[in-house]
């Protein structure tokens, strides 16, 4: 694709509170943990600095509170560039909070407070229509109002624009009002959620992909973690293997993942392609601790793939 990529987040942004513990306390315990770190999150605030970080355009359709989090929110958005035209700010709700626990394996233990993300409305994306009709994809997540991801889904299947739809965290939803996505990207356990079945195999990883496709969803791919990520649409299912590291931090992977194959995409690169360069990118975010903090720059992912691509 000769323009550059122009990817629009229609999500959440919240302030992550992570906290690093030699393990996780039980009822009515309290332990010491080792260290503490501030950082700005939100599975749709990640995924837009993914993208941005790997060379796109990317506009912030989001709400926040009139907080110092939500002024701090706005002011990192526009350190990478992101346009925040349409990040509102609201007087009702507080700018959206995720305490974060991290285990010394990297395991994490997130509690997501949605706040002013419950204030994302539909008339926040028709609002935005005109920005909308110029880009080349839309990204959703599960952090804003259910209503808000059916009406925006609709709008993009109507403008003829790429959709791709994370159901993070899963919570109950109207699939039938999500198989307008271009692309249904949920996790290994995401997926279990939504279709009862388990993912524990890549036997059951292909089955669980094929229910889905069995709903109506065009293109189905699963994140897989250590595992890598099953890709899968009409003609079959491809297993993208994956990249080894040592991970240090896996908060923030999948919005790395997420963020990253929407640029892919949007530079036309193949499917299995795009989807193997975006399980290196996520990769690569979990050797550094934090989330949008520790996703690499696009010359810094360039030198690796071209190291260790396929």
């Amino acid at each position: 694709m000769a323009d550059t990529p122009r990817i629009a987040v229609v999500g959440s942004a919240n302030t992550d509170l992570i906290t690093f513990a030699d393990a996780f306390p039980r009822p009515g315990e309290t332990l010491f943990g080792r260290n503490f770190d501030l950082g700005f999150g939100g599975k749709g605030a990640n995924q837009a600095v993914a993208a941005r970080l790997c060379g796109a355009e990317v506009l912030m359709i989001a709400k926040v509170g009139r907080d110092l989090f939500g002024e701090a929110t706005v002011k990192n958005f526009n350190s990478f560039g992101i346009d925040t035209t349409h990040v509102k700010i609201v007087e009702d709700a507080p700018t959206g909070v995720a305490p974060i626990f991290v285990e010394p394996s990297g395991q994490n233990r997130i509690l997501v407070v949605k706040g002013a993300n419950d204030k994302l409305t539909p008339a926040d994306v028709d609002a935005a229509a005109a920005e909308l009709r110029r880009v080349h994809t839309i990204i959703l997540q599960f952090e804003i109002p259910l209503a808000t991801i059916y009406h925006t889904v609709r709008f993009a299947r109507g403008h003829n624009i790429r959709c791709i739809v994370n159901p993070a965290p899963a919570v109950p939803a109207s699939l039938g009002d999500l198989t307008g996505a271009d692309y249904f990207i949920p996790n290994e356990t995401e997926a279990e959620l939504i279709t009862g079945l388990p993912v524990q195999t890549m036997e059951q990883a292909a089955a669980c992909a094929t229910a889905l496709l069995g709903k109506g969803f065009r293109r189905v791919v699963l994140t897989l973690g250590a595992r890598g990520a099953l890709f899968a649409d009409s003609t079959g299912h491809v297993h993208v293997p994956p990249f080894p590291v040592t991970a240090v931090d896996t908060t923030g992977a999948g919005d790395a993942f997420i963020g990253s194959l929407a640029v892919f995409l949007a530079e036309g690169l193949a499917e299995k392609d795009a989807v193997a360069r975006a399980s290196l990118y996520a990769a690569l975010s979990t050797t550094r601790v934090g989330t949008q903090k520790s996703f690499p720059r696009r010359d810094e992912f360039a030198a690796e793939w071209a190291a260790r691509g396929r």
